[in-house]
């Protein structure tokens, strides 16, 4: 028999050996699983660690600028101060913003937008507070970051328009993308990136744009940026540069001169094509959209009724007028349906049926050819010219001139127009057409509509005698075109009496014009006043008998189309004053002194515009 003693020294020995064998368990599992943690897992938890020191950062491109034909910026970039904020790190976003209101103004509208666009992102995502800040605003948030948990300032580059208005129908502007536009693609998701949302911006977008890259960032444990890591990160790629045909100078000039005037004027070279200026009047600052633009100053833009934000040269259409006169004189020459010498009578009006046709001369022109119709723009002559052609060939010469259809010049919302004939009528209203109104629309009224830029094109093929294309980009090829006229002589005869409307009395801007204004050198112009409003029988006999006694929306729209030099013709101009009234007092003055410009730039018609230049100013 065991011992008690013997007993209990047996209990203490197991009980030793079951807890020895328990640790040494504990410290053998304690062991192996700090050699799976540092000797396994080493790389996997290196990466973790490293992830929470270390963050990449999406970087937005720089945009591609956007050059006129010599180079010079028209759209670049600038520096620009903003704060955005991080939700996850800010907590709160409204306190957030109460504290960040405390040094910068943040109104009402600016505040909802912002906790509209938190309550969209995700939180990890910044959010644009203010673009555009101050140097003071800029540095008071610096200053005061260790309060304003996820609330980041930074330096980013914004768009910038140096000329401002002068551009802003070309070039429209950049915007921060629209949640249909963005995607899943988080470039378009930066706050600091911007689209093209109209113009040459919105067209050339994937050429300017560029791509992204990241930056490696060291950040402390609330998720602050303390260190940037270049050397580890992946620089984003540039857009490229856009070159237009427009000349910066030209493009200025224009604009100022029809500075007041809700108008549009359209300046290109005969030879290439290349448009020079797109002017459209009055214009609007683009700057103020790349920041947000306010609802107050939209509205006054939305507002206005001379239109700041529609693209005239482009997108309006007006009849035509008696700028049409000179191709429909074209047209009836090639038809063979008159000759240079055969006179009609004008004595101020014809009866056609039961309805009676008038000149813009009450009293008539007396016997008039050709040449003399379309210097003194003659109605009769071409009411006679209508019904000799028919509506189906003066139709086909406006569209071989340029007319009923859009130019592609690689712009969206290039107007049509529109070039009327039996079967347009019969498709738009379901009615025939009516002898009246051929004889309307050789006179370019009735329901031909043309833009400022067609009647550039209109112009420009009148003075080569080609179907030459315009052109806005300088990588894309020139388009000549090929002969319109069977016969150069008619071309002769009518680009004479384009030269007699400015050079010869009678002609219906010689009195106002005179000429071109620089030595040795003849302009060829035709006048056109497009009729808004008749005046009626009740109105003259209380008095309103012209057209500055109507209110401006009801007056007559001014235009004026011309070339130089007159014998061998290089730019042309056409112009369009809104409720101007007559062509030759509210268009012409400001085509000519335009096209003046042009040619004391280029007094050889050889010079800097021509097919080859590339670059630099012009002496």
């Amino acid at each position: 028999m065991k011992s008690d003693r013997q007993e209990q020294q047996l209990k203490f020995t197991r009980r030793a050996l079951m807890m020895g064998a328990g640790g040494a368990a504990v410290f053998t599992a304690l062991g192996a699983r700090l050699y799976q943690l540092q000797v396994i897992q080493t790389e996997r938890y290196r990466v973790l660690s490293e992830d929470n020191q270390f963050n990449f950062l999406l970087t937005a491109p720089s945009r591609g600028r956007i050059l006129d034909r010599f180079g010079v910026p028209i759209a670049d970039n600038r520096d620009s101060y903003r704060v955005v904020m991080i939700p996850e790190q800010a907590g709160d976003a409204e306190e957030a913003l109460a504290r960040l209101g405390g040094i910068i103004e943040i109104t009402p509208e600016q505040r909802d937008r912002i906790l509209r666009n938190v309550s969209r992102a995700p939180r990890f995502r910044p959010v644009t507070i203010r673009d555009d800040l101050d140097w003071g605003s800029f540095a008071a948030i610096n200053l005061q970051t260790p309060d304003l948990p996820g609330i980041i300032p930074e330096v980013a580059e914004i768009r910038n328009y140096p000329s401002g208005p002068a551009f802003a129908h070309i070039l429209g502007y950049v915007q921060p993308a629209s949640e249909a536009d963005a995607g899943d693609d988080p470039l378009l998701r930066h706050p600091g990136f911007r689209i093209g949302r109209t113009g040459a911006e919105s067209a050339r977008e994937e050429t300017l744009r560029g791509a992204a890259g990241s930056l490696k960032v060291e950040v402390n444990a609330f998720g602050r940026v303390i260190r940037e890591l270049p050397e580890q990160s992946n620089p984003a790629t540039p857009g490229e540069d856009v070159r237009l045909t427009i000349d910066a100078d030209v493009q200025r000039f224009a604009h100022e001169r029809l500075e007041g005037e809700s108008a549009a004027s359209v300046a290109m070279d005969v030879e290439t094509g290349d448009l020079l200026a797109l002017a459209s009047t009055p214009g609007f600052d683009p700057n103020l959209f790349v920041t947000g633009i306010s609802q107050t100053d939209f509205n006054a833009l939305n507002q206005n009724e001379y239109r700041p934000l529609y693209n005239k040269a482009l997108q309006g259409t007006y009849p035509p007028a008696s700028t049409f006169k000179a191709v429909v004189a074209l047209a009836a020459l090639e038809a063979g349906v008159v000759n240079t010498t055969e006179r009609v009578s004008c004595t101020g009006s014809i009866q056609l049926g039961n309805r009676e046709f008038h000149c813009w001369r009450r009293q008539g022109h007396g016997r008039v050819n050709l040449r003399d119709a379309v210097k003194t723009s003659c109605d009769v002559f071409f009411y006679e010219m209508a019904q000799r052609l028919g509506i189906d060939r003066i139709a086909g010469a406006a569209r071989d001139f340029g007319l009923g259809s859009a130019p592609d010049i690689g712009l969206a919302g290039v107007s049509r127009g529109i070039v009327p004939d039996e079967q347009w009528k019969l498709s738009r209203y379901g009615q025939r057409w009516s002898q009246g109104e051929t004889l309307i629309t050789a006179i370019g009224q009735g329901f031909m509509l043309a833009s400022p830029l067609q009647m550039a094109v209109m112009t420009a093929r009148l003075a080569s005698g080609r179907s030459v294309s315009p052109r806005l980009y300088q990588d894309r090829p020139m388009d000549q075109g090929q002969a319109l006229v069977q016969n150069v002589e008619h071309l002769e005869v009518v680009r004479d009496a384009l030269r007699a409307v400015v050079h010869e009395p009678g002609g219906t801007s010689y009195y106002t014009l005179g000429g071109l204004g620089v030595d040795g050198v003849e302009m060829a112009g035709k006048t056109g006043s497009a009729q808004v409003y008749s005046i009626s029988a009740a109105e003259r006999e209380a008095g309103v008998r012209t057209q500055d006694e109507l209110p401006w929306r009801l007056r007559d729209h001014g235009m004026f189309v011309c070339y130089a030099p007159a014998d061998r013709p290089r730019y042309v101009v056409a112009t369009v004053v809104e409720h101007g009234g007559g062509g030759s007092r509210a268009a012409a003055r400001p085509a000519r002194d335009i096209l003046r410009f042009l040619i004391e730039r280029d007094p050889s018609g050889a010079g800097p515009f021509g097919p080859d230049s590339g670059g630099g100013q012009p002496t």
